[in-house]
């Protein structure tokens, strides 16, 4: 599919009547799924992340009606069973308990939180009252930590603007869709996959401070090396249970550590996405220094709590997009350690990865590898492991530096989806080894991942 002639196929249906209008411009956005590298799970903890991008993308193309009405088509959602023409009227996107209620009538339309979302937010934010028609096209496989809900976001959020004359572009375009993500989808993420897919660069990895997004120079990894993706076959999601309790846990951590030092939490509303902050670390778990937190906090943290317990002794929640359950015993020691932990791991494999851009050294890739290894046993302590990505990450192992091999890690969210690998560029055989004893142990389908493209800042604006 990532052969698609996007621009062809909308001037085909454009010239041909089935779908726009042949007397109005049509604008087309492009966004790459990523793959995440190192620090997946620290982007809502203010940690640093370690980000590509990955060849397969989703389309959009936008165009304005001379009606209210706004009307989508998703052939890639059709494809897959689910409602991919939907109509609707702009008016209706004005109130977000509305659109909310709009996107989770059946699950057939659950998508379309992606899509309308961005509507509503441009409503909100810049008064648009045309209506207008979206045709969506994507590569990215659906649910599988490749950041398939950022890409939808981000296209149709960049054709959409342009087609009403808003630009939109860089953190500022990456901000509003995570407002659409965490608010209307109700996907507690943080910033990573989306400022990923908005500025990301064919061949290069993107090292973004995520407080709240703060890109840092691009970096190109040694020649020597290369990144590959292997999809486990099994679904993540970033509002699934265990993504939810390991976000909360570390949450939980926070306020304790706070509470440990009297330190006076306060919520902030300047922003779209509210959250609260102190003096101290300025809300952030990754600004605690490793051998601070292991000097005066690990042990005073509890490794599990229950929300009435939490709530009976610290009062509030400090995270407004993750509820706390009763069913659920929150990893707590573990989670906040990892939130410490990583943002350390992450930064060491960012000075490592541009050192060993100028003087390349097996020394530094055997470390850069292994501290992949060790963000995704962190993974397990988490709660957020699978059997199929820890076969994966054991077969990656197994082979080890002889062969080519020199790191593996559960990406993103984690609780299934795809492991990243870092590699020698001659490892093209053990990679396909490794697939083959994936999809030969049947614990899901495999699908690989294999080169990077450019995001959608860079790819722009096409206008037909």
């Amino acid at each position: 599919m990532e052969n698609i002639d996007f621009e062809a196929t909308v001037k085909s249906i454009k010239h041909a009547g089935k779908f726009f209008s042949p007397d109005f411009p049509v604008h087309i956005s492009r966004a790459p799924g990523r793959l995440d590298l190192m620090g997946g799970n620290d982007d809502y903890t203010g940690g640093l992340v370690f980000e590509s991008t990955i060849k397969e993308a989703t389309y959009a193309a936008a165009q304005l009606r001379e009606d209210g009405l706004v009307v989508l088509r998703n052939k890639t959602v059709t494809d897959a069973g689910w409602q991919g023409e939907i109509i609707v009227n702009l008016e209706d996107l004005s109130d977000e308990n509305h659109v909310k209620a709009m996107v989770n009538r059946s699950s057939s339309v659950r998508w379309t939180a992606y899509v309308l979302g961005n509507l509503h937010y441009l409503k909100k934010k810049f008064g648009i009252s045309k209506g207008i028609q979206l045709y969506m096209e994507s590569s990215v496989p659906l649910n599988r930590g490749v950041s398939s809900s950022a890409a939808i976001e981000v296209a149709v959020m960049k054709s959409s603007a342009a087609a009403y004359g808003i630009d939109l572009s860089g953190v500022e375009l990456a901000l509003a869709c995570q407002w659409v993500e965490n608010v209307i989808a109700d996907s507690a993420c943080g910033i990573m996959d989306q400022i990923a897919v908005v500025t990301g660069k064919k061949g290069h990895v993107m090292p973004l401070v995520c407080q709240p997004c703060i890109p840092e120079p691009l970096i190109t990894l040694p020649d020597e090396l290369q990144v590959w993706g292997i999809d486990s076959g099994v679904s993540h999601q970033v509002s699934g249970i265990e993504y939810e309790a390991a976000r909360a846990a570390a949450f939980m951590g926070y306020k304790m550590v706070c509470d440990f030092e009297g330190v006076e939490i306060k919520l902030d509303t300047s922003s779209d996405i509210s959250r609260y902050t102190d003096h101290v670390w300025n809300g952030y778990l990754a600004n605690i220094p490793r051998s601070v937190f292991y000097q005066k906090y690990e042990k005073r943290l509890p490794e599990t709590i229950r929300r009435n317990q939490y709530l009976e002794k610290y009062q509030i929640h400090v995270d407004p997009f993750t509820p706390l359950k009763d069913e659920v015993n929150y990893n707590v020691r573990a989670n906040t350690r990892y939130a410490v932990e990583e943002n350390q791991r992450v930064q060491l494999f960012s000075e490592l990865s541009r050192g060993a851009s100028v003087s390349p050294s097996e020394r530094a890739f055997g470390l850069m590898g292994d501290l992949m290894y060790q963000s995704h046993y962190a993974y397990n302590e988490c709660g957020l492991g699978a059997e199929a990505t820890d076969f994966l990450v054991n077969v990656c192992r197994k082979e080890g530096a002889e062969n080519g091999i020199y790191g593996a890690k559960i990406t993103g969210g984690g609780a299934g989806g795809t492991v990243a690998i870092l590699g020698k560029k001659s490892a093209g055989p053990t990679i396909e080894r490794i697939f083959k004893t994936y999809a030969e142990a049947k614990l899901g389908e495999p699908y690989l991942f294999e080169g990077s493209s450019d995001g959608a800042d860079s790819y722009g604006i096409v206008t037909i």
